[in-house]
C-alpha cells in the first residue's frame, strides 16, 4: 500500500487535474507532464483518474495502490494506523 493519501490525491485531481498535479504528487512525472501539456488529456483523463482514485485502483510510481483515505501518526511521526 502506498504512503500517499487518497484524499489528497483525489482533491488534487479534482482541483488541479488538468495540470497533472495528482500525477506529480504520486511520483508519475512522465504522465504528469503529458497531463500538463494536454490539459488532462482534454478532460477525459481527469475523469478516468477520478473514478480510479475513488474505486481504489490508482497506483503510485512504485506500482503500489493508493488505498488509505487518511493515516494516524504518533508524536514522533511514525504511522500507527491507516484509515482504509
Amino acid at each position: 500500500m502506498s504512503e500517499k493519501s487518497r484524499v489528497v490525491t483525489l482533491m488534487l485531481c479534482a482541483w488541479f487535474g488538468m495540470f497533472g498535479a495528482h500525477r506529480f504528487h504520486v511520483g508519475k512525472t512522465g504522465t504528469g507532464i503529458v497531463w500538463l501539456l494536454t490539459f488532462g488529456c482534454f478532460g477525459i483523463g481527469i475523469i478516468v483518474d477520478l473514478v480510479m482514485i475513488v474505486l481504489g485502483r490508482f497506483y503510485d510510481a512504485q506500482n503500489k495502490p493508493i488505498l488509505a483515505w487518511f493515516k494516524m501518526c504518533d508524536a514522533e511521526g511514525k504511522v500507527v494506523y491507516y484509515g482504509v
